[in-house]
């Protein structure tokens, strides 16, 4: 059985509630991540996205449009737009555990933990998808 240890993306880069969103968008911007585990003392607390991120951002950033209105969108804290509801998975996991996650709870990410909440890396749809794509038949 694969474990989720072997195919999630590991040391997870994050984010904390009060950072701003220019913030996450730079990190999105130079490493091309679409999902950010928010911490808070070593504990995940939240994860933020990148659809997250378009969602409160004004579509005139960037843009002859753009008025200071628009820039101040991003002085919003990542506390604002994060997602609280979190489904973890426990490094102990499996495949088949995270393809049931996926497929019960919708989701495009999960976050891997430990006992304590500490954030271990982070698992995508796209993961689970590499990996069976890898296994013989």
């Amino acid at each position: 059985m694969t474990e989720i240890t072997q195919i999630m993306s590991a040391s997870p880069v994050t984010v904390e509630p009060d950072d701003t969103l220019a913030t996450v968008k730079e990190i999105f911007d130079q490493l091309a991540f679409h999902h950010l585990p928010v911490v808070e003392d070593y504990r995940l607390v939240g994860l933020v996205s990148d659809r997250d991120l378009l969602k409160a951002l004004s579509p005139h950033l960037g843009s002859a449009a753009e008025t200071m209105r628009d820039l101040a969108t991003l002085k919003k804290r990542v506390h604002q737009v994060m997602n609280r509801n979190l489904v973890t998975l426990p490094a102990s996991a499996v495949l088949a555990d995270a393809v049931r996650v996926f497929n019960l709870e919708g989701v495009s990410c999960i976050p891997v933990v430990d006992a304590d909440r500490r954030p271990l890396g982070v698992l995508t749809w796209r993961d689970v998808m590499r990996a069976l794509d890898a296994r013989p038949e």
